[in-house]
């Protein structure tokens, strides 16, 4: 009868089970260098990212950076986002995920926009202290156009909590980076 129980407890769980492939936490708080490259001006300043996972599959992300405007004595912009993120391991070191976003852009004197984006991709362990991910994705600001994007992005881990993550993305001739240290749990 024990035995019975037990199985049918285990069974009961198995769904519920995490589903990260192995190496990969959703769980971690990067900061760090911002850097936007575009035909208009570039920009520079730092940034702050994370996410938690709140279930084996989902997770809840955000990221917040501060940039000033070169050449520009002093004008800079804020852009955040924060959205919810789902995973499901396609292999025993890879991950599908999908990500969705409510996104804000502020410059201050009146150019302020809300906007939202969407993203696709695999993230995976390459090696056991190398990760890295590719997505492929659309956002749109209100009062501009959408636009599609494309972000990479890598982890080299010291050890399990601590590592060095950036990532770029790329998005209608425009360039934005970001590099810094990271702490997972």
């Amino acid at each position: 009868m024990k035995r019975s129980l037990l199985t049918f407890a285990l069974l009961a769980v198995l769904p519920f089970a995490a589903s990260a492939a192995d190496g990969i936490s959703y769980n971690y708080v990067e900061g760090g260098y911002a850097k936007t490259n575009t035909d208009a001006g570039d920009a520079d300043g730092w940034g702050v990212n994370g996410s938690v996972a709140i279930h084996p599959n989902f997770s809840l992300f955000g990221s917040f950076s501060n940039q000033e405007i070169d050449d520009s004595n002093g004008v800079d912009f804020d852009q955040w986002r924060v959205g919810v993120g789902y995973n499901h391991q396609i292999s025993p070191g890879a991950d599908l995920i999908t990500r969705v976003a409510y996104e804000k852009f502020d410059a201050g004197q009146g150019l302020d926009f809300d906007g939202y984006s969407a993203e696709v991709g695999v993230r995976g362990s390459m090696l056991p202290n190398l990760e890295g991910f590719a997505t492929a994705g659309y956002e749109d600001f209100e009062q501009a156009d959408g636009e599609f994007y494309g972000k990479l992005g890598a982890q080299v881990k010291f050890n399990p909590n601590w590592g060095l993550a950036g990532d770029v993305k790329f998005v209608d001739g425009d360039t934005q980076w970001f590099v810094g240290p990271r702490v997972t749990w």
